[in-house]
């Protein structure tokens, strides 16, 4: 099962990180690599760097960082493949993150095998990351 582990900051800490953080979380994230349970992980420039499209019908409102509503900003994110949430949890309970009352959100991926049709929705998978990597190229 594929994970999705979001960091929530407050904007007090959505600042680059220091040096002396960057260390810990590197170790962190080797021992997940070792693991072999790392598919991508990556830190977020602030809010002040951003812009959101808010959706209301047909209109489309865009506002530009820094974002009012503090609890629900975003820093970064790791991408695993566990066997279970409970996986999940009991590694990033050892997160090096700070004291400050920062959240960590566990959000499992859809996969294929979770809908009716699940050769539809594997070959249309398949179809988008071609398109995609090749895009890249």
């Amino acid at each position: 099962m594929r994970f999705m582990v979001i960091v929530h900051l407050s904007k007090e800490t959505e600042a680059a990180p220091a040096m002396e953080d960057l260390a810990p979380m590197g170790a962190f994230n080797e021992r997940l690599a070792k693991a072999g349970v790392l598919l991508d992980a990556d830190g977020l420039k602030p809010s002040s760097r951003g812009t959101r499209i808010t959706f209301d019908g047909e209109k489309r409102t865009v506002t530009d960082g820094p974002f009012a509503e503090t609890k629900e900003l975003i820093s970064g994110y790791w991408i695993v493949e566990m066997k279970s949430r409970d996986e999940v949890v009991e590694w990033f309970r050892q997160a090096p993150l700070f004291d400050n009352g920062d959240t960590l959100e566990i959000r499992e991926f859809w996969e294929a095998e979770d809908f009716a049709d699940a050769a539809q929705v594997r070959e249309q998978e398949a179809r988008i990351r071609t398109a995609a990597t090749e895009g890249r190229g």
